[in-house]
């Protein structure tokens, strides 16, 4: 059964899609992948490919390597489908950044990719390593108002953060996970304009870290549909884009 999606959409909004659509990917490194992975943007691009099809969007972005291990770099390109197009793969997202490094990038990296849908997928990671809630929640406020900057009709889909197998045991990095997504809730009520409009995906449902992620916090397979299906059913349910996710059903 597909999964549904609660979002924050409002009234009245819908997104006109006859000209092709830009979509960035902008994530740490649930969002990169390492080598091996199929990665959610691999998910997210077939859903495109079946509900936008060709000439309906694109994906752009800076970047398109997957993270070496052994290197401690991105620079592999062994995705876990080796048919997966190259201009598909783009995106700008990277293992260890969050918030805090993407705040200060996203202005140059819209103007110069010309995107004008970012999919965001941050916050574990400052909240683990570099900020606390209130710090990151800044930085979310910031990040909005560099990208608008580069592009004043930009469309963004933001997702809350999924606290990994640390906050099982960490009971203060439980709090500021917690305490990050009432932020990011209503940085997004209170920064959501007709224009430029916002959402905020669902934390998506029936993710399991034991059973979705292969070590606690990184998607496998299952993860990363319900990744991409946090984001897909989130643009149908607000903005009509695209459709319901149906690619996790091929994964049941």
């Amino acid at each position: 059964m597909a999964q549904v999606s609660t979002v924050t959409s409002q009234a009245g909004v819908v997104i006109g899609h006859d000209v092709a659509m830009r979509f960035l990917f902008v994530g740490d490194s649930m969002t990169v992948g390492k080598a091996g992975d199929f990665t959610w943007r691999y998910r997210m691009w077939q859903h495109l490919e079946a509900t936008l099809g060709e000439g309906g969007y694109a994906i752009t972005g800076p970047r398109t390597e997957l993270y070496d291990a052994e290197a401690n770099a991105p620079l592999s390109h062994a995705y876990g489908d080796p048919a997966f197009p190259a201009a598909a793969r783009r995106h700008l997202s990277g293992w260890g950044e969050g918030w805090l490094h993407m705040a200060p990038v996203i202005g140059d990296t819209v103007t110069a990719t010309r995107a004008d849908v970012l999919l965001v997928s941050l916050g574990l990671i400052d909240l683990g390593f570099y900020t606390d809630s209130t710090q990151t929640a800044a930085n979310v406020r910031a990040f909005i108002a560099a990208a608008r900057s580069a592009n004043p009709r930009i469309r963004m889909v933001l997702l809350p953060v999924i606290p990994n197998v640390r906050a099982e045991s960490d009971v203060p990095f439980a709090a500021e996970c917690a305490g990050f997504n009432a932020l990011l809730a209503r940085a997004v009520a209170d920064l959501h304009t007709p224009a430029s409009p916002v959402l905020l995906a669902s934390h998506p449902a029936g993710y399991d870290i034991h059973t979705d992620t292969y070590d606690g916090t990184h998607p496998g397979p299952t993860g990363e549909h319900k990744l991409a299906g946090a984001f897909a059913d989130a643009m149908y349910q607000a903005w009509g884009v695209g459709g319901p996710y149906a690619g996790a059903l091929a994964a049941a």
